[in-house]
């Protein structure tokens, strides 16, 4: 979406103001609300599997429905946005989104879950489409990459909330138990945004005579720019991969030779605080490397790493499985801080909606890569989900190395909130 100029005289909240406070506050748990639903399953699939009696492939579609309604609806909700506002939308998504939540676990059969779980996607889908166009035009410019950084870390903490929560309160009671406490934390955290988030004063509501048309135009020409077609495609392939690892990993660690009760086995979704720490670094990296192949050096280091780490896991021992995942999920983090803050500054036009592409395949890649993972494991083990999680990231690299040029995009890798 175009993030227009603000307002005569609104240059944004500056750091230390009461509205400055509420951007962060609100952003932060909005992004907490979001991942959390979006990523509670994840936590309980085995639970969810003994309990529906269904294989491990079909619990792990709990988990792609909502990422594939969240992917197909980015762009809906970032044109709604240019048109209605940004915190309208949000206010809409969030609200939509929680009360979805708490019916998730009253679903009587998994084509029901499933439905549910589509749609629960398709609401949270509005705030990653709005979030960063909401933050650019409140707070002023000298501050939004640390502003940004904040709702970045809250989505962090929610995805991870969601998982460590869901896990113990599923093994204690049930499956349906641990995600209606995760839709009971995002409903706490959506009334925080609802009452800190700052009403907007850097709107300004898109005037295009034909909004439609124009939209679908910025789409057609960034779709057919190779470069940043390959960035996508690094979304899609290292997203689906790292989602398949972390899908499948409880089951194995439930089962020989580890025998891991999944509250035990869910606190290994702590190394997803990894991630934390390598998408800063990694943009801090590759700004040294300017000149030098910064950006595609790190990515493709990254997916190394990934790969690296990825080996490790194929070990019967806990502690090269756990140090694995630590390698692997600070090596994606890496690629795609690297992948998603690369994608605008290659975008000819259009750089929001650019943007809105990455997420449409980055979340489409954890739907469909995600869950076809399951084929793999449930049929040959390990060692063949690793393989095809391999592969995948070897197609990542081998795009990576042979479309994208060294000094594509230029300036400062570790790039704030997208402007347009």
């Amino acid at each position: 979406m175009s993030v227009p100029a603000g307002p005569a005289g609104f240059t944004g909240h500056a750091k230390g103001t009461r509205g400055y406070r509420g951007v962060l506050v609100g952003l932060a748990a909005a992004g907490v609300a979001t991942f959390a639903q979006l990523y509670s399953l994840q936590g309980v699939l085995p639970e969810l599997a003994a309990g529906m009696g269904i294989s491990a492939s079909s619990a792990a579609l709990t988990v792609s429905a909502a990422t594939l309604g969240l992917a197909v609806t980015v762009i809906p909700w970032s044109a709604a946005a240019d048109r209605f506002g940004r915190l309208p939308v949000m206010r809409v998504a969030i609200l939509a989104a929680v009360v979805l939540g708490l019916a998730v676990p009253l679903s009587p059969t998994l084509p029901v879950l499933l439905v549910l779980r589509f749609l629960e996607g398709a609401a949270l889908g509005g705030i990653p489409a709005v979030a960063l166009a909401y933050l650019s035009e409140e707070v002023s410019r000298l501050h939004a990459a640390v502003a940004a950084g904040t709702y970045v870390s809250g989505t962090t903490l929610g995805g991870l909330a969601g998982r460590i929560l869901a896990a113990p309160v599923a093994e204690l009671i049930n499956w349906r138990a641990g995600v209606a406490a995760v839709s009971i934390l995002a409903a706490c955290a959506a009334v925080v945004f609802m009452l800190t988030a700052p009403r907007q004063h850097g709107f300004v509501p898109e005037r295009a005579a034909a909004p439609g048309r124009e939209l679908a135009a910025r789409l057609g020409t960034n779709l057919r720019n190779p470069r940043l077609l390959a960035l996508y495609l690094q979304g899609f392939l290292l997203m689906g991969g790292f989602v398949a690892v972390y899908n499948y990993l409880g089951f194995r660690l439930g089962g020989p030779p580890f025998g891991l009760p999944q509250s035990l086995a869910s606190a290994l979704f702590l190394a997803y605080l990894a991630g934390t720490w390598s998408s800063r670094a990694a943009g801090t990296l590759a700004a040294r490397l300017a000149g030098r192949g910064g950006r595609k050096l790190v990515l493709l280091l990254s997916t190394g790493a990934m790969g690296a780490g990825l080996a490790l896991t194929l070990a019967d021992h806990l502690a090269a499985i756990v140090a694995g995942l630590l390698v692997f999920t600070a090596g994606f983090f890496g690629a795609h801080a690297i992948a998603s803050g690369w994608t605008p500054l290659l975008a000819p036009v259009g750089r929001a909606q650019a943007s809105s592409l990455y997420n449409l395949f980055y979340y489409t890649g954890s739907s469909v890569l995600g869950w076809a993972g399951g084929y793999c494991f449930q049929h040959n083990g390990w060692p063949a989900l690793v393989l095809f999680v391999g592969a995948l990231l070897l197609a990542a690299a081998l795009v990576a190395g042979l479309v994208l040029r060294a000094d594509d995009g230029g300036g400062n890798a570790a790039a704030g909130p997208v402007k347009t």
